[in-house]
């Protein structure tokens, strides 16, 4: 397995977020409040994930970039929906004014609309991935963001807002669609395209979903007890709106207990793969998801 710079990653997978936005001969902005969100300063923590599963999977982690680029449009929208004065009404993402407050709710609606759709352009026109797995790879992504997943997810938390009734299965529940749902994406197309076998599709799916929880717990914490310039947005919105978290049903300690637990789990997946690949990349994304700080 050959090292990879996650800079110049990072640095690849920018470039080619502009590229795939190309402007219309509409002669409308729409474009540009695409790009607006696009590039507001995100960490490409999910198109990381597959490049680097490829590499781990010995696998040449180009056949990866067009997945990795869908995969980020399709985040990124959601994100643009989310901070609209109908769901989490936040003026500001990663320090920036959020779209909506740049170029208004229904231009921000439909910049979002635009990466949902163009995701699967981006993928559907794939000319390294052979059509079956192409198919696989859409299937998959498709779960991952609709009903069952990521917009599934969204709608239990806004019905859960308020509701001091929310348990913590129901709040795992949650985060397992929102959030987790697009990161066990990441890793799963990953073994798609790598066609791995079952044993090991299983091992990192079991990683995947104990990712996904640290990530969500983390920002539980991070939401109460985060530095707001690090985050580049306002602490205690989740207080404000009397939503159930990790923190509000643990505590700060059971919250941080949990955490540690979801670590070792992920842990312990990847552990049964090294007998196969070097998982080393992969163990310092738990590392990251562990002990960052925004």
């Amino acid at each position: 397995m050959s090292k990879l710079s996650t800079n110049e990653l990072i640095e690849q997978i920018n470039t080619l977020l502009n590229e795939r936005i190309e402007d219309s001969s509409l002669n409308t902005n729409l474009e540009e409040s695409m790009r607006y969100s696009l590039n507001a300063g995100g960490k490409r923590i999910r198109p990381l994930l597959v490049l680097l599963t490829l590499n781990v999977l010995n696998e040449d982690y180009n056949k990866g970039i067009q997945t990795a680029l869908a995969l980020e449009m399709i985040h990124t929208y959601s994100l643009v929906h989310d901070d609209l004065p109908a769901m989490d009404n936040d003026d500001y993402r990663r320090g920036k004014l959020t779209n909506h407050k740049v170029y208004g709710e229904w231009k921000a609606i439909l910049a979002g609309d635009a990466l949902l759709t163009k995701a699967f352009e981006v993928v559907a026109n794939d000319k390294l991935l052979k059509p079956d797995v192409k198919v696989k790879v859409i299937s998959r992504l498709a779960h991952a963001s609709g009903h069952l997943g990521m917009v599934g997810g969204q709608t239990l938390d806004m019905e859960s807002e308020e509701d001091s009734s929310v348990d913590l299965t129901t709040l795992e529940q949650i985060h397992r669609a929102k959030t987790g749902a697009l990161l066990q994406f990441a890793i799963l197309s990953a073994a798609d395209i790598a066609e791995v076998s079952d044993s090991i599709s299983t091992a990192l799916e079991k990683f995947s979903d104990n990712l996904g929880l640290m990530f969500q717990i983390k920002d539980d914490l991070l939401d109460i007890y985060g530095d707001e310039q690090k985050l580049g947005k306002k602490v205690g919105s989740d207080l404000e709106n009397n939503k159930s978290t990790y923190v509000s049903l643990l505590g700060k300690d059971g919250a941080e207990e949990k955490l540690e637990w979801h670590r070792n789990a992920a842990i312990e997946a990847l552990n049964s793969l090294k007998t196969h690949y070097d998982i080393t990349p992969l163990l310092d994304i738990v590392e990251l998801f562990y002990n960052r700080d925004h």
